[in-house]
């Protein structure tokens, strides 16, 4: 390939990666702040900061489902080792569902899983910010 086709293909991929996010902007409300909310608990996954995770899940979510001492020692027991975001909808009711793959590792027996988390995503217009109402990934789920 040519480098002047090249260089239109890098062009063409910068244009889009421009538009989506400002296509994405009218379909969700408070878009730029949900861009920090999913950024901030995407790298408390990343880095294994489960509270700092926690502290992003709808608190209606956490009182019904309190974070108990086998989810922490589960927690202990797992190393992330890659957060990727695959696809995001946004839903009828303006509540946005996000699909992720995260890869870990067990520290235990060394091997490393790949499991898919779907996470819903609702805004809360009384705190003005997102909260994520399904809860952290099950890490118990099984790997595909």
């Amino acid at each position: 390939m040519s480098i002047k086709k090249t260089f239109i293909l890098v062009l063409a991929a910068i244009a889009l990666s421009v538009v989506m996010p400002a296509d994405a902007s009218k379909k969700i409300p408070q878009y730029k702040q949900f861009q920090t909310v999913k950024r901030t608990y995407g790298a408390a996954i990343r880095w294994n900061e489960f509270e700092m995770a926690w502290s992003h899940v709808d608190p209606v979510y956490r009182k019904q489902n309190p974070l108990t001492s086998l989810d922490k020692e589960r927690f202990k027991q797992i190393q992330i080792t890659g957060y990727d975001e695959k696809t995001m909808d946004t839903l009828e009711d303006g509540t946005i569902e996000q699909e992720v793959e995260i890869h870990l590792i067990n520290r235990n027996t060394q091997t490393e899983r790949i499991i898919s988390d779907t996470q819903i995503w609702r805004w809360d217009p009384a705190s003005k910010r997102w909260w994520l109402s399904s809860g952290l990934p099950d890490f118990t789920a099984k790997s595909y």
